[in-house]
């Protein structure tokens, strides 16, 4: 396909991903009073939400737009979520003529993973937030008041959703790129003890707090996808024909080949070939007479 075909299907793609994402951020506009009494609820469970009124949950602004701010914030995220279907399986559409048959069908189960597997991740950030947020308010002194800003607040969920959604999706990647050859399960095995030291090591750099719960939420499952990843390959590699798993040889190695038998020189193909030397001796006897 020329350039500019691919990128005339890229604008369109982008387009139609656009245009999904704007009816999204409309709908999440519309529902934004039920999903901010769900965003906010971590931090209504803890002591410090009821420090500037007794009783009574509150956080707190300081601009004349930040309100404002708040809501497209809030609605852009349902829209993101709302829409996921839909730009997801342009990016799947765009990238499938570049696959081969089987790759085309691996691709299509991933595209049914990501979303759950996002989700999965989404809602364990929301289930441990108002543990990990007591424990961050926790090392404030007694006698001090916790005046928590809204778009603050904000962006700890949003970073916090982010975060595990996406690093949720790093194992079904790993699959992914054995499947197209790129990784082999010998590479994953021979790296695993790093890569799980990266994982934690990850799990206390990313997170917005860095508190050891949040960090083991985040890499103990990541652990666990890992292995589960990895048994795939695994598993995959070894019902591979021994012709086509070259993942043992080395990068400087050669694969063996299956060479061709090639006719003789002093053979030639044909039903009516005659052999070279009776032909010789034809020509001698020829030049004899």
């Amino acid at each position: 396909m020329p350039l500019m075909e691919h990128l005339r299907e890229l604008r369109n793609r982008l387009l139609i991903a656009t245009i999904a994402v704007v009816v999204g951020i409309i709908i999440g506009w519309i529902v934004f009073d039920p999903v901010w009494a769900f965003i906010k609820e971590p931090f209504c469970e803890t002591p410090q939400a009821q420090q500037l009124r007794v009783g009574e949950c509150t956080l707190t602004y300081g601009g004349i737009f930040q309100s404002f701010f708040l809501t497209l914030k809030v609605s852009a995220m349902v829209g993101v979520v709302v829409s996921s279907p839909v730009w997801l399986y342009q990016i799947w559409a765009f990238v499938t003529p570049a696959l081969y048959r089987n790759e085309k069908r691996y691709s299509i189960a991933f595209l049914g993973l990501a979303i759950p597997l996002f989700m999965v991740g989404a809602a364990l950030a929301y289930v441990i937030m108002d543990t990990s947020l007591a424990i961050l308010l926790g090392f404030a002194p007694s006698d001090a008041v916790a005046i928590i800003q809204i778009d603050e607040y904000v962006n700890y969920v949003l970073i916090m959703i982010i975060i595990f959604g996406v690093s949720f999706e790093l194992p079904l990647l790993l699959v992914f790129l054995n499947i197209i050859g790129v990784l082999s399960h010998a590479t994953v095995k021979k790296n695993r003890r790093w890569v799980v030291f990266a994982m934690f090591v990850f799990g206390a750099v990313i997170t917005p707090g860095g508190d050891p719960l949040t960090m083991m939420a985040l890499a103990a499952p990541m652990v666990v996808l890992y292995f589960l990843a990895e048994f795939f390959m695994f598993m995959r590699e070894k019902r591979m024909p021994a012709t086509e798993d070259f993942s043992h040889l080395s990068d400087d190695e050669a694969s063996p080949l299956v060479e061709d038998s090639a006719p003789l020189d002093d053979e030639r193909p044909g039903d009516d070939s005659v052999p070279l030397d009776d032909e010789r001796r034809g020509e001698d006897s020829g030049s004899t007479r």
